[in-house]
């Protein structure tokens, strides 16, 4: 070996794959990552409960200016996806409901029709399928919006005009985008228990419409009304904080937006993944 030039670690071929060195360059990239999260997390929980103090701290100051940008995010994330909800909830009834309904029919196993609809439709599917349309639609246009005002320097001009943007801007989005997603999910969960019968009845299916209403209110309970409120809106305060946080955090160029909305994105999907495991652990634990 040439003088100078650095060893490597000779490692045998017989030798078990957790005894050899691991590359320094994949500890850097793990360490990077985990401080990124522990950062990230770290961001995320300040900002909520700033949001949450100014929320209650403020509950009364400018009503006149607060309630009608409410109503706009409410009509914004509760109204105007109206039409691809309805369009999902004929999707979902035709994929899932109108197959699922045939197949118990044909396997003579009607009685748990109800509870697999609950289960899959009201519990899991509609709730989570009605959040990430709404991040698709509203919470990404939340991040460049603000964003695109924070690189401006629109949000240090309502400072300066003593106008706190929490107040402003982030507080109505929470309440407007979790009444929204809540209104929403129940579009879809009607629509898709309506139109799964109806694809259901155009195979002749021999269920009659009592049988289809008796077996899903025989199946669902008043935990579920709450939990499916609890979750929806959950939802709802998930995506607008993780949307306006990526928006608000920084100062950003108006070329770092779109790496802003593509984090806040994945972060909120993986928030309300977790979110929907918390409350699938409270229904085993029920």
């Amino acid at each position: 070996m040439q003088k100078g030039t650095a060893s490597l670690p000779e490692v045998s071929s017989a030798d078990p794959l957790w005894r050899m060195p691991v590359p320094r360059s994949l500890v850097r990239f793990i360490g990077r990552k985990l401080l990124e999260l522990i950062l990230t997390v770290q961001g995320l929980g300040a900002f909520a409960l700033i949001t949450l103090g100014v929320f209650f701290s403020k509950f009364n100051v400018a009503r006149e200016v607060i309630r009608p940008m409410i109503v706009t995010q409410i009509t914004r994330a509760g109204l105007k996806p109206l039409g691809m909800v309805l369009f999902l909830a004929a999707a979902l009834g035709l994929v899932v409901i109108g197959q699922m309904v045939s197949l118990f029919t044909r396997l003579g196993a009607n009685e748990y029709l109800g509870l697999v609809m609950v289960t899959t439709v009201v519990r899991e599917l509609g709730p989570l399928l009605t959040a990430l349309l709404v991040l698709s639609r509203v919470g990404t246009a939340n991040v460049i919006e603000l964003g695109t005002a924070r690189a401006l320097g629109e949000i240090e001009a309502l400072e300066a005009l003593g106008i706190d943007p929490v107040h402003y801007l982030v507080v109505p989005r929470v309440i407007g985008m979790a009444l929204g997603i809540f209104s929403l999910t129940v579009y879809l969960i009607l629509g898709a228990l309506a139109s799964g019968y109806l694809w259901a009845f155009l195979q002749d299916v021999p269920l009659r419409p009592g049988d289809y209403v008796r077996q899903l209110a025989g199946a669902l309970h008043g935990l579920d009304f709450i939990i499916l409120a609890l979750k929806t809106c959950g939802f709802g305060a998930i995506i607008a904080i993780v949307t306006c946080y990526h928006g608000l955090a920084r100062p950003l160029r108006l070329e770092e937006v779109a790496g802003a909305t593509i984090r806040a994105v994945a972060q909120s999907v993986i928030l309300c993944v977790f979110l929907d495991a918390f409350f699938i652990l409270i229904y085993l634990l029920a």
